[in-house]
Formats: C-alpha cells, structure tokens, sequence
C-alpha cells in the first residue's frame, strides 16, 4: 500500500492571508466554493463534459495517455466574456518540452463555458487575483484535463516541475478512478521548501502564485484494468495571454 501525505487544507477566511505568506493554498471543495462564491451542486453539473474531451495529438513522448480541452476567457470586475478561441502557447523557457509551439485543441462547450458554475469559479477566482495583485482584467486560459492509463502509465505533468509563466494557477481536482499516483508536489521557487500531498476529493483547489513557487503532479498507475484522474487548470495573467507577442 502506497502512503499518501493529507492535503495542507486552509480554512477559507485564512486563504489569502496563507497566499501571502506561503505563495499557495489548498482548500476542500466546501471551503473552495465558500470562498469564491459558487455553489458545489451548480459545478458538479460541469463533471460530465470530462467524458467527451479530445486526445492530445502534441505530447512528444508519443503518449495517449491525455484528453483536454482548451478556452480563453476575460475576467473584470463584474463581467466575464470568452475570447475568440486561439492557440495554447508557452515559452520554451517555461515548458521545455511542449513550449514555443501553438497547439490547438478543441474548445471548451459552450454548455459549460456559458454555465453559471463556470462563471462564479472563474469571477471568484478572478477576485482574489485583483485582492492578491491589484485590481485588472485578468486573461484567463482554461485547460479540462483528463489523463488515463491507456498506456500504462499516465502522467499528468509530462514537463516536469515547473512555473506557467503566468501570474496565478489553480489546479481542481474533479474525479481519481482506479488509479495510485498523481500526487501534488509544490517548490518554492527561490528556496528549499517544498510539500507534497494528494488531492482526492472533487472541487478539491491548489491555488499558486507562479512567480513564488513550482509545481508538478506525479504520475498515475491503474489499480486495475483501467483508472483516470480529471482536473481543471486555470491560469490567470496580466497584460495579456502569453503568446500574444509571439504569435501575432
């Protein structure tokens, strides 16, 4: 039996004070839509679209072992609007492996990027960017994720321990079915200290500021003939998405 390390969880009233000091929080899915204004039964009417996300054709490992979807959004004060769909992009500075290319996916539904979850997620979320970083439109990308065993082994961060290259990450873990592995390990960037622990209940939240800590997930194994782990990643950033100078 493999141990797994319990999550640092934070009351919601303390989370942004522990952002500020720690550079990341983690909060339990009641704590999470406590504190970003959503309702839990509204997002779980989000989980079914993870059954229908597309391959990733890019992974340069040749591996199958990942589905995603991708969307770009605008967070403002009181509004929310989705931008014209574009590619994912990163620099090779960031993703050694995957970045200085444009990869497009499939776009998110529209059913759930229209959807009232959807929305208080990214607002609330969007919010505690403007509290932490000063208030702005933030450039939201975001990324439903499934990763399988298919090939035997799945791993959710090909690339390694890393930074986005991006002001914010949250990390929700939405669905782990017969699989050993996948934990979530956190860096700080200019520093020794680390923690590692395992995110296990839906709507589970990492939240991290990019610039002070890097992070990874570890690779997931099948318990049985077959096991899958579902996160939504979102990355918020100013002045832009990443890529708008690169790419045109």
């Amino acid at each position: 039996m493999v141990a797994m390390f319990q999550p640092p969880f934070c009351p919601p009233d303390e989370a942004l004070r522990r952002m500020q000091e720690r550079g990341y929080v983690v909060l339990e899915p009641r704590a999470m839509a406590e504190a970003v204004g959503a309702d839990l039964d509204v997002l779980d009417a989000l989980l079914p679209s993870w059954d229908r996300l597309d391959v990733d054709g890019y992974l340069k490992d040749g591996g199958r072992y990942r589905r995603r979807r991708h969307s770009c959004f605008v967070v403002e004060v009181g509004d929310m609007r989705q931008a014209p769909h574009r590619a994912h992009w990163q620099s090779l500075d960031y993703n050694a492996l995957h970045g200085g290319m444009q990869r497009w996916f499939e776009p998110i539904e529209p059913a759930v990027a229209n959807a009232l979850g959807w929305r208080q997620l990214l607002m609330g979320l969007g919010r505690w960017c403007s509290v932490l970083k000063g208030e702005r439109p933030w450039y939201v990308e975001a990324h439903q994720f499934r990763i399988d065993t298919t090939d035997g082994i799945g791993r959710p961060t090909p690339e390694g321990a890393h930074r986005d290259g991006v002001d914010f990450v949250a990390v929700l873990l939405l669905d782990r079915q017969g699989i050993k592995g996948g934990e979530t390990r956190v860096f700080a960037a200019a520093g020794p200290d680390g923690q590692r622990f395992t995110l296990e209940a839906p709507w589970s939240l990492l939240f991290l500021d990019d610039e002070r800590v890097i992070h990874e997930s570890t690779p997931i194994q099948p318990l049985g003939d077959h096991g899958h782990r579902d996160t939504l990643v979102l990355t918020f950033r100013r002045d832009g998405f990443q890529g708008d100078s690169a790419t045109g």
